[in-house]
Order: C-alpha cells, then structure tokens, then sequence
C-alpha cells in the first residue's frame, strides 16, 4: 500500500518517512539538530515547494515532525510558549494542506518525553490530538490518526522501523527519542 510520507509519533518517540514515487531521489541531512530533507546530487531539477524542507526541529525538550514547511512555524509557536496542541492547530490552519494535484495533507507531531501530540489538515478537515500510545498519520490513505504497532526503543529503531515499514516505496528517514536528552537518527536510500 502506498500510504505517501508519514509520521509515528509517541511520548518520548517518534519517526518520519519520505515515500515518493514521483521524486524518490531525496535524502535527510542533520544540520546541527536540524534535519532537513532535500534532493540527492543526482535529483533532477525541479521547481517543485514541496521536496525540500526542515522534517525535524529540536525545540527545547521537544521536537517537531512534519512533511513540509509547516515544521518550522510550529517550531516558533512553541518556542514562544504555545502549547503543543495550539502550535499544531494554529500553524497547520494557517498553512492549509498542499496546493498540488493530490491535496496532499500536512502532517505534524510534537515529541516530548512524556506528552506527544499528532495533528493534520487535510481538504476536509483539522485534526489535532494528544496521543499516549505509537500514534500514525499519513498524507494518503492514513490521513488520520490511528494507533499503529511500533516498538522503537531507539532513534536508530525508530528510523529502521519506519524506513522498513511494508508501506511502498520508501525513500528516507528521521527517528528520535526524546528522554531528558535529544537523540536523532537517519536512514537514507
């Protein structure tokens, strides 16, 4: 099943995946705790918005997931105090879903160590949540939230977990725990 980019999110954990079957030449680069997803060197060129963007920002204690530019206004709603929910709710009404030929979703979580929430705006609708157990929202087919199987332990396991997922056409990922420390992980194609 191809389900597109999704997240997995939970306290104190949490992973993002690039599927793509239109531009699969993409890969994840830590900069300095920021990770970024961008094309590879052998990427064709594109003017496509959509295929470069933070898609895990550290703030604070916390870390923000998402598949595109709407990581980094969450980011800044909670670095100015938002609540994790309102960070989300706010920043992904603002943002509104992808204005591409799919009406791709938007999809976030905030990772703390004991609180996570997930959130999504699709055509139809806004939802935001928090989530006690491993919680998954994708751009197709899962566009809402709904609890998935995932026994991470590690940001490396984390990251493997999702990039190896069934899900078709896997391209990268991001895993993170986060437990009085920040630990991050990547797999790239």
């Amino acid at each position: 099943m191809y389900v597109g980019r999704f997240i997995v999110v939970a306290p104190g954990i949490g992973a993002y995946r690039v599927s793509s079957r239109s531009f699969p030449h993409r890969k994840i680069t830590d900069r300095d705790g920021t990770l970024t997803v961008g094309p590879t060197a052998s990427a064709p060129e594109t003017d496509n918005p959509y295929i470069a963007y933070n898609c895990l920002q550290q703030v604070g204690n916390r870390v923000v997931l998402g598949n595109g530019s709407h990581v980094d206004p969450i980011a800044e709603k909670l670095e100015r105090g938002y609540p994790a929910r309102d960070g989300l709710a706010a920043a992904l009404l603002a943002l509104d879903y992808e204005k591409d030929d799919y009406n791709t979703p938007r999809i976030a979580g905030v990772v703390g160590a004991k609180a996570a929430y997930v959130g999504t705006v699709r055509a139809d609708a806004l939802l935001v949540q928090e989530v006690d157990t491993p919680t998954i929202v994708a751009t197709y087919e899962r566009d809402s939230p709904e609890p998935f199987a995932f026994d991470a332990e590690t940001a490396t396991e984390a990251a493997r977990g999702v990039y190896s997922h069934e899900f078709e056409h896997p391209v990268c990922a991001a895993g993170v725990t986060v437990d009085g420390a920040i630990e991050t992980a990547v797999v790239n194609d």
